[in-house]
């Protein structure tokens, strides 16, 4: 993999990751004339919960579902320059021009004026944009294994640098796809956030992961992946080193789990072979996500990794990969329990949509 850095014409970095060594220098310059942003971010902790909560109100004017010819994750043609300044790319990085969180933002009081139970910081951290290909009209599950790989390995590299970051405390590469789930460019890429804490959902998953290892002396995941692989009646696909399954108690309509078979805290920590194995097996989940209703699945695949400096040894690296898409037509809402209380109520049991998952081709 040739990795080539530039910046873009306000200043923020762009990353151009080559599948080849021997591709074509990365020199073309962003001919806009854009002017340097100053995001306004920050994060509120809620008083009822001790979460914390973005606000980032600069994201309001952010890109929203511009035509095709006009996609700013294109590569740039003559007269048309996009966020991609070269007119072609495998695989490129940069800075999110409306980011959730950013290194530079104004400081703030420690509490919001007049509520001094609500604990007020500004938004460090960082966010990026992760493009899959330079092919408006692909998909993930339409890269070669070779790009995937790529892209794992962009992936392990980009977690490790936004680890450095100063402020950031967790490190989260996901995807969206499909405007059912909110998704608002239709160019296939993903995101990475820094966050400036530990999420609410890693953090309790540390937690019962902590309790588990006490009471039994082993890691929560690795029976939870050995128990699976036992049963074997919830297993989509499997390999020498990946599992993937629809959990036993899962939330959404349509949610797999992809497991490495060894413990490992984050994306860095994968083995060549573990990242080339993910490849192939990610791909052929991919596939039979698609094959399920035989259109393209609106999905989020989001990687849960160890937090920077705390759980490391509790943590288990997994991707979570999950749909609303209940029936072909027919979308899951959050109604009033999920919304409301955070109970979920699943309109079909796992062993249903793993055999489903199974059978299923596209």
């Amino acid at each position: 993999m040739k990795r080539t850095a530039g910046k873009l014409a306000d200043g923020r970095e762009i990353i151009y990751y080559d599948d080849s060594p021997d591709a074509p220098p990365r020199q073309a310059v962003d001919t806009r004339d854009l002017p340097r942003t100053q995001p306004l971010s920050e994060v509120r902790r809620d008083p009822l919960t001790a979460e914390w909560v973005g606000i980032a109100a600069h994201r309001q004017t952010r890109t929203y579902k511009p035509p095709a010819d006009l996609c700013p994750l294109c590569p740039s043609t003559p007269g048309k320059p996009t966020e991609i300044p070269e007119s072609g790319y495998d695989v490129v990085v940069f800075e999110n021009r409306f980011p959730s969180f950013a290194p530079t933002v104004p400081d703030l009081p420690p509490t919001v004026d007049g509520m001094p139970m609500v604990a007020r910081a500004p938004g460090l951290g960082r966010c990026e944009v992760v493009c899959f290909t330079s092919d408006h009209n692909s998909s993930f599950g339409e890269l070669s294994a070779g790009r995937v790989r790529t892209v794992v390995d962009v992936w392990a590299e980009r977690t490790a640098a936004l680890a450095e970051v100063p402020g950031v405390e967790q490190v989260f590469p996901f995807e969206n796809r499909g405007e059912e789930i909110g998704v608002t460019l239709h160019h296939p890429h993903g995101q990475i956030y820094g966050y400036p804490f530990v999420t609410p959902k890693t953090e309790r998953m540390l937690s019962v992961a902590g309790k588990y290892l006490e009471e039994h002396g082993r890691p929560l995941l690795g029976d939870i992946l050995a128990a699976e692989r036992a049963a074997e009646v919830r297993v989509v696909a499997e390999s020498g080193h990946w599992t993937a399954f629809v959990p036993a108690a899962a939330r959404w309509p349509v949610e797999v789990h992809v497991v490495p078979h060894r413990q490992v805290p984050d994306l860095p920590a994968l083995t060549d072979a573990e990242r080339d194995d993910f490849a192939r097996l990610y791909l052929e989940v991919l596939h039979r996500l698609d094959g399920l209703y035989q259109r393209p699945l609106p999905y989020i695949a989001a990687w849960h990794q160890a937090p920077v400096r705390t759980g490391r040894d509790l943590a288990w690296l997994h991707l979570e990969v999950f749909s609303v898409l209940r029936t072909a037509d027919k979308l899951k809402y959050l109604a009033g329990s999920e919304s409301g209380m955070g109970v979920w109520v699943n309109d079909v049991t796992p062993e249903q949509i793993a055999e489903r998952l199974r059978a299923s081709a596209r």
